[in-house]
Parts: C-alpha cells; structure tokens; sequence
C-alpha cells in the first residue's frame, strides 16, 4: 500500500511583491506629484526658450552687427558781406544737392534765398559732407532748423522767449528829449515811443524847454542776460513847464492795451497836436498874415510845417476822407471829416498815400500823404487847418475833444491793475535805474 505526500506551502515562499505596508503606498503617494510637476518645468517654454538664446556652439555664424552711425561735424558759418548760401556751401565742401533740397523744403527754406552778414549759420555733416542739420538765426529771438529725413529736408522755427526786465530811467532836459534818453545810453526809437505817450498834451518841438524832466517805468528784453529790445512802458510822468502828465498802462478784460491818466482818462486825445514830424514852424495861424509870395494881407488859416519833402503824413483823427485833389494854390490837397464838427485840410503835398479816394475811412496815425512843395508854396511844408463847425481853429491852440474814459463798471478793476505801477514809479523816482526782474513773469 502506497501512501501520498501532501506538502502545505509555508509564509517564506510567497513572492516579495505581492504587498507593502501601507505607510510606503501613502509616502510614494505624496512625492510622485512633486516629481513630475518638476520634470514637466523643466521642459516649460521658458525653459526652451532660454535653451534657444544660448550662445552658440559649433559652427554656427554670430550675428551681423548693427551699421555704424555717420559721424557728425559740425561747422559755424559767419555770413559776410556779399555772402549767399551756396558760397558759404562751396566754401565748406558741401554739396548743391543739398543745397537745392533746402531750398526746395517749402516756405522756411524760401527764406534762406535771403541772408545777412553779421549772422550765423550753423550746419552738421558726414565724412563725405553730406548735409544733415542746419540752424540759421535771422533774429536774436528766431531760430530756422533743417533736419534731414531721408533724401529730404524738414524745416522747423523756433522762438526764444526772452526775459522782461523791470527798469526805470529819469533825465533833466538840457536841450531836447533825445539828447536826454542818448545821455541815458537809451536809443532813439525809445524817446520816440515816449514822445508818442504825451504827444496829444505837449509839443516835443515847440514846447519842451530847460529844466523839464521825466520818469519812466519800463521792462528790457533779455536773452541770457544780453539786451535785445525795449519791452512795454508801463508808466511815465513828463513834466513840461511846470506842469505834470502821467500815464499808465492798462489791458481791459479783452486784451485791448491803452495808456491813460491816473483817474482813468484816456492819454490819446481825439485829435493829434500836429500831424507831422516836422522841423520847425514856417507860418503860425495869422489872420492878418502878409503872404510871402503876393506881399498882401491875405489870412493865413493853418500852420505851416517845415519838413523835407516826402516826409509822410498823418491822419489827425479817425475820419472819412472827402476830398483827393488838386488846385493851382494849394497844390495837392487832402480833406478829411471827423464825425459831425470836425473837418481837418492838408495842403501842397508831394503825392497821396495808395489807395486814398473819396469816401474811405482812415485811422488817426494812418499815412495819408507827404511833404511836398506844389501849389503856393515857398519850400517843402505842410499847411494844416483844423475847423470846428466850419470855422477855422488855432491847431496848436484849440481845444481837444476827448476820448471815452475807463467806464464806471471797469473803473475796480483798473484802480487795481495800475495802482501798483503808479506806486512803483514814485518809490523809484529815488533810485533809478534800478533792474529787477518781472515779478508777473
């Protein structure tokens, strides 16, 4: 009898793979994620993109450089005398295509067709002298700019804004008010614009004498502490045989300048005193005159101003002109109407002013005509009449109609405009000549 062996496997024998303990599965389960998350970054773009920019290796050609840029110099031109851009060109080497070009960049570069000596022109150019920039100054405040763009110019200007200084000036008049202000190292036109302050009150000719002086308030244009022209009058007395007139600037609400009087009265009167600048007075009004030529009695209605022929004349008034001609005694002559009362003649003028016809308005100031010799008349002068409802007035004489003051609902606020100047004007009457700066700049 035969008997069979039965073997049970025992807990050694199992494969090690068939489990683990479960604090690994939950350790394995934690740091899985992380693994790949960071195996996943490094493959990101960024990653890939920074692998792209790496410098390279091998055979690989680095990149072209980028062109040099031209190399620029730069060259200050003094215009001379006779000089005209395209010698200034020549005499620098550059070339009458760019030459052309600038003056074909439109209406700035037309304006280089005229230059002056005594300017500058500054102008920058490459190695082989082709233009790049030029500046030329006509003015001390303008500046032209011409920039290359491609096979072309563009042109530019430029304005300086210079700086208002604040001076005051006084002189005694020992012979005439531009004697005084070239004393003062003041140029002329600077008295003239004075002058033009009290023209309707004094007669810079006749009635300035020894002893009469002035004050003035008024700003200098600076550019980097050099002068470059005489700003605004701000205020001004002149006192003329004892007698004071001040004036003021003001600017109403709307921006329209004027100059009046301390309580708000207009400086410019309706009429000028004289309506030429003239040189001496040849015959004054004379109503029992002997004339020069017919040695008789014969009413002398106007004055005579002696002046050199074609010195212009002006419009004593605002008015509408109703007569252009000419006749064997008074040559040729202009009439002028100012509004109902008032009519003003200007006789042996040497031509009219253009456009001058019958019926056409003019403005006080405006050339009318000029100085001449026609008609009855022994030298170059200009006779003035001045008539107030059809009678004959004493120009130098009679009395002025005068302007609209400052009205009642502005009077606040011109009060508080002109005060502080007039204040300033008499704290500087000791100590002139003092410079500050514009305090409202």
């Amino acid at each position: 009898m035969s008997v069979r062996a039965v073997t049970k496997p025992s807990h050694s024998s199992r494969p090690a793979a068939v489990s683990l303990p479960s604090a690994h599965i939950v350790i394995l389960a934690i740091l899985l994620p992380v693994v790949i998350g960071s195996w996943m970054d490094g493959r990101g773009p960024d990653r890939q993109a920074n692998a792209a920019s790496a410098p390279p290796t091998g055979n690989v050609a680095p990149p072209t450089p980028p062109p040099a840029l031209p190399t620029r110099n730069t060259i200050k031109a003094p215009v001379r005398p006779g000089d005209n851009l395209s010698l200034i060109f020549k005499r620098h080497g550059m070339h009458d295509r760019d030459l052309q070009l600038l003056l074909a960049s439109g209406p700035l570069g037309n304006r280089l067709a005229a230059i002056f000596p005594g300017h500058e022109i500054e102008f920058d150019h490459d190695d082989e002298h082709n233009l790049l920039r030029l500046m030329y100054r006509p003015g001390q405040l303008e500046t032209l700019e011409f920039q290359r763009v491609g096979d072309r110019f563009e042109g530019s200007t430029v304005m300086a804004e210079p700086d208002d200084v604040r001076r005051s000036q006084h002189a005694i008049i020992e012979h005439s008010l531009f004697a005084a202000t070239k004393a003062l190292g003041l140029h002329d036109r600077f008295a003239v614009r004075l002058a033009d302050l009290f023209q309707w009150d004094i007669d810079f000719i006749l009635d300035i004498r020894k002893g009469d002086e002035f004050h003035v308030l008024y700003n200098e244009r600076l550019i980097d502490d050099q002068f470059i022209d005489y700003g605004d009058i701000l205020a001004a007395e002149f006192v003329n045989q004892g007698r004071s007139y001040k004036v003021v600037r003001y600017a109403d609400d709307s921006g329209t300048v004027g100059y009046y009087a301390p309580d708000g009265t207009s400086a410019r009167k309706a009429f000028l005193r004289a309506p030429v600048d003239f040189t001496r007075i040849s015959s004054n009004f004379n109503m029992q005159r002997v004339h020069p030529l017919w040695k008789s009695t014969m009413p002398h209605r106007g004055i005579d101003y002696a002046a050199p022929t074609g010195t212009r004349v002006k419009a004593a008034s605002d008015g509408t002109v109703t007569t252009v001609s000419q006749n064997a005694a008074s040559g040729k002559y202009i009439v002028i109407r100012h509004g109902e009362r008032y009519q003003t003649k200007y006789l042996h003028l040497s031509r009219f002013a253009s456009n001058l016809a019958p019926g056409k308005r003019v403005q006080q100031g405006q050339t009318i005509g000029y100085v001449g010799a026609t008609g009855w008349a022994t030298g170059p002068h200009l006779h003035y009449e001045f008539l107030v409802d059809g009678v004959h007035k004493n120009p130098r004489t009679v009395r002025l109609p005068p302007t609209t003051p400052i009205a009642a609902e502005s009077q606040a606020n011109f009060i508080a405009s002109t005060r502080p100047l007039l204040e300033e004007l008499e704290q500087r009457k000791a100590s002139p000549q003092v410079a500050l700066l514009d305090p409202t700049r």
